[in-house]
């Protein structure tokens, strides 16, 4: 099983991602400079800087591993994949027979662990390019507009929203028609940024800009709470890193996503 993220969408469409909480190599970037000392190496462990920081009221697990409820978001992490310790309590968090984000490929599996397939992505942040704004046409998404962002989603294929994913930041959108016609959001929150996330496009809206008009908006208020805007895409997904980079996000780094299966019970 993989975990499927959207973090954003090609042109006029909704991106499809395949990620988890783990990443591997760096590349050079070129961050926004309009403050000084944005924290980079948070965003190294994204996931883990949520869950232990912002997303902590959500958390469940401990000291070592944490998650998300199963009706939040699929994503889970660790402190850190040096601690030995850290084997046993994912176990005790997720089960035996069970999935969880993979570590990199030069971790070493405990014996009865079973590496799934890796898939390779990009983590993209702001520059100084990058002009937010807020969309005159854009409505904040709640809980009674659950069942048409969902119908959105399995529609469009962004990538997993949950019934209660509304709930970990900002959601947005734009209706035609009395129709959802748009949408993009806030997912992790590592200490000082924003991911944005969940934009998809219904196919009879698109051509129209939707999509880059409310990730402008979405980078408008995460700024205003005086966090930076980061996303993750498909490294396939090249329409969508296209589309990013245009509108004044640069790659970071690339990761590789996947899961690791735990062992049977003994």
């Amino acid at each position: 099983m993989s975990l499927l993220t959207d973090t954003g969408a090609a042109p006029d469409d909704a991106a499809r991602t395949t990620t988890t909480a783990t990443s591997t190599s760096t590349t050079d970037g070129h961050p926004a400079t309009d403050s000084p000392g944005p924290d980079y190496s948070v965003l190294d462990n994204a996931a883990w800087s949520s869950l232990s920081g912002e997303h902590a009221h959500l958390a469940e697990g401990g000291d070592l591993v944490r998650r998300y409820p199963g009706d939040v978001s699929p994503f889970a992490a660790v402190r850190t994949w040096d601690d030995p310790r850290v084997w046993a309590a994912i176990i005790d968090l997720v089960g035996y027979d069970a999935d969880f984000p993979a570590p990199p490929e030069s971790v070493a599996l405990p014996a009865g662990w079973v590496r799934g397939e890796l898939f390779a992505g990009v983590q993209l942040v702001e520059t100084d390019r990058l002009v937010g704004r807020p969309d005159e046409e854009a409505v904040v998404l709640g809980e009674a507009d659950v069942p048409e962002m969902l119908d959105l989603v399995a529609r469009a294929k962004p990538g997993p929203f949950l019934p209660r994913t509304h709930e970990i930041g900002r959601y947005v959108g734009i209706r035609r028609d009395g129709v959802l016609a748009a949408m993009a959001g806030e997912r992790l929150r590592p200490a000082g940024w924003t991911e944005i996330s969940a934009v998809a496009t219904d196919e009879r809206f698109r051509g129209q800009g939707l999509a880059s008009r409310l990730v402008l908006d979405v980078v408008h208020h995460v700024r205003e709470r005086g966090a930076r805007a980061m996303m993750h895409a498909a490294v396939s997904n090249t329409n969508a890193i296209r589309l990013y980079e245009s509108l004044g996000f640069v790659v970071r780094r690339r990761n590789e996503f996947g899961m690791v299966h735990t062992p049977a019970r003994p």
